[in-house]
């Protein structure tokens, strides 16, 4: 890994401004939505700023000092005082996200809860003998909650389903939490993130290290919009599945380390105003949704 050195401004500085802008603006709509003023952000910002600055421009074998912490970030001495050592702000994994995500995620790649196609199967509730049931797949990633209260807890929120023969569906291929509770906004800065984190890499590194790749087209009729994001769906929920079922495999004969690995895939289309003509009201935009 490269040291890290202090950041030089450079004649195309101003060139940030525009995509920063952009990639902003979503945030900042989310953020007026839910009643973060600017001022709150402002004060999460300074927080962020100066927990950086102290963490990932330190350079080796020297103590990082107040002063150079807020030459770094342009933030007073004294509020880099108060600031520093404070932590950035961190997100933990919900436990039913884990939990549940997991679950999920062998059911969709275990043989033992998949047909010969990899299609999740029915499962029974109970089994005899070791059979492949509800039971066994909870127990098999968990033994802190019994399995009929995950199951209820599923049953409520329409993750499963019961069949004629009382065997336990899988009504969704993935997790996908809604309501804008505290799993939604967990995955949300999670994946995010991580798109930032690969595409940041990418734009300071050498070379771009990560894959980042999109395909888009302009100028498309309603219609063929449409088709195109659920085709798109389509094709990108079979990689997802591929990926999980070669990433469970792989895990059950790996050692075990400290990385983590992230795989994501995302789609959105709206409509936009032609050169010259009014922006549509924003209201009758039709947004996509990120896997």
């Amino acid at each position: 890994m490269s040291e890290p050195t202090d950041p030089v401004p450079s004649a195309d500085g101003s060139a940030l401004h525009g995509p920063v802008a952009r990639l902003l603006r979503p945030l900042v709509r989310l953020l007026v939505q839910r009643g973060i003023t600017f001022p709150a952000l402002t004060n999460l910002l300074r927080e962020l700023y100066v927990n950086v600055a102290e963490y990932d421009f330190a350079l080796p074998g020297k103590e990082q000092t107040d002063s150079r912490v807020s030459l770094l970030t342009g933030i007073h001495r004294k509020e880099v005082r108060r600031l520093r050592g404070a932590g950035a702000p961190v997100s933990p994994v919900p436990a039913t996200v884990s939990r549940t995500s997991r679950i999920i995620a062998r059911w969709l790649a275990a043989p033992d809860f998949t047909d010969p196609a990899g299609r999740p199967l029915p499962l029974p509730r109970t089994a005899e003998g070791g059979a492949p049931s509800f039971e066994s797949l909870v127990a098999s990633v968990t033994k802190d909650v019994r399995p009929r209260a995950v199951l209820d807890e599923w049953l409520d929120r329409g993750v499963a389903a019961l069949d004629e023969a009382g065997r336990v569906q899988l009504l969704e291929a993935a997790y996908l939490p809604r309501g804008g509770g505290e799993p939604q906004l967990y995955y949300f800065g999670r994946n995010l993130h991580d798109h930032l984190a690969a595409a940041v890499e990418n734009v300071v590194g050498p070379s771009p290290r990560f894959f980042e790749r999109a395909v888009h087209y302009d100028g498309l009729s309603d219609g063929l919009a449409a088709r195109l994001e659920e085709r798109a769906r389509e094709i990108a929920m079979e990689a997802l599945k591929q990926a999980n079922a070669e990433a469970h495999t792989a895990c059950a004969e790996d050692a075990g380390g400290r990385h983590r690995w992230n795989f994501g895939i995302y789609i959105y289309r709206e409509a936009v105003a032609p050169p010259g003509a009014e922006t549509p009201d924003p209201a009758q935009v039709e947004r996509g949704r990120t896997p």
